[in-house]
């Protein structure tokens, strides 16, 4: 008995000493910490929506990559949201590694620590906030009206009654339902009303309004989108016509889940950080013109 107690002791003076070298080292207290210590951040965008985030067809997954097998490399990604991803995980000192859930899924909040933030141009909301922290603004985007080439339609004044596509649970939704609460902006930044009487035709993504007049569906005549979205698609000859005006302005920035079981205060700190720096140092604006034609980093007076 004396020898067995002689050798229990043995071992908890050998698991101290290795827990004080680091052997036993505890695990991240915040998001941030736990993020260094895999050596990855998983970002959550949005995989078709050219051009901000969208695959890249010809990247190959590098064979010593840190992201997990189900999630996207930056080999595999491109685009402007992709880019701002990336530069973030930089400066983070880490790889940055993409999820793609649905967008409704992402603005619902409660991620169950499925990724760790989200860079897909969201807009920052009141509805929003309440279940999301936000970074500072990294662009700011003008929400414009596309309709198909062959619909006749030149003004807003010709939508009253007619049907239009948006996104499920985007800003454009809201403001077509007339939810300006859902919308969360201020009147200074939204510029024009619904069209009266409009029916409303959700889609999973906005682009895939887009694609779906494209592919030859009728049963809605237009879409809500961020005007880069339509610039994107008028530039890959999708037979539709951006119709003049700005109907709202959006700031868009990075979001992170409020019921992160990991606290993520300092983890927003320093991507603030970063996104600041970016602003500053004209990367933002230079990868803005690259990607959305022309610099949208500024916010609108």
């Amino acid at each position: 008995m004396k020898k067995l107690l002689t050798l229990a002791s043995l071992l908890m003076v050998v698991s101290l000493v290795l827990s004080a070298c680091g052997g036993g080292a505890p695990k991240a207290s915040d998001l941030l910490g736990a993020i260094k210590e895999r050596g990855y951040v998983l970002v959550s965008t949005d995989p078709n929506y050219e051009p901000q985030s969208f695959l890249n067809t010809e990247g190959k997954r590098p064979a010593d990559t840190k992201c997990p097998a189900d999630a996207l490399t930056t080999a595999e990604m491109q685009g402007f949201d992709v880019d701002v991803a990336k530069a973030i995980g930089d400066g983070l000192g880490v790889e940055t590694c993409f999820a793609t859930p649905d967008w409704d899924t992402i603005t619902a909040g409660n991620w169950a620590n499925k990724w760790d933030v989200s860079v897909g141009s969201m807009t920052v909301t009141t509805a929003r906030q309440a279940v999301l922290d936000f970074s500072v603004p990294y662009y700011y985007t003008p929400a414009v009206i596309a309709v198909a080439a062959n619909s006749g339609i030149t003004s807003l004044d010709g939508l009253a009654g007619k049907a239009l596509c948006v996104g499920t649970a985007t800003t454009y939704e809201s403001w077509l339902n007339n939810d300006k609460a859902g919308l969360g902006l201020p009147d200074s930044s939204i510029y024009a009303a619904a069209p009266a009487d409009v029916t409303v035709v959700p889609l999973p993504t906005d682009q895939e309004c887009a694609q779906a007049i494209a592919a030859g569906r009728t049963d809605f005549i237009g879409y809500v989108t961020s005007g880069t979205v339509v610039d994107a698609n008028l530039a890959a000859g999708m037979p539709v016509v951006k119709l003049d005006g700005v109907v709202f302005s959006e700031d868009l920035a990075a979001a992170f889940d409020k019921n992160s079981t990991l606290d993520t205060a300092s983890l927003r700190a320093k991507v603030d950080e970063i996104i600041n720096e970016l602003h500053s140092n004209g990367k933002l604006a230079e990868l803005s013109v690259k990607w959305l034609g022309s610099d949208l980093t500024q916010k609108p007076n």
